[in-house]
């Protein structure tokens, strides 16, 4: 295995992990029935977090 796939592998498990913790905080957020805080377009706004897809798929990038 080279590196490039090393590398590839890593980033698909970092991402995956990231996945996963986003949906776990969705999960507390809506049990806890506290807004999620995230900034758009620069501003930051408070969330209700039933208004959030329960799961994200982050891009990848090819290659």
């Amino acid at each position: 295995m080279d590196n490039k796939e090393q590398l590839k592998e890593e980033r698909d498990r970092i991402v995956k992990g990231l996945e996963e913790t986003y949906k776990r905080l969705v999960e507390f957020k809506k049990q806890k029935k506290s807004p999620m805080i995230v900034t758009r377009n620069g501003k930051i706004e408070a969330v209700d977090p039933n208004e959030l897809l329960p799961t994200t798929l982050y891009k990848r990038n090819a290659g």
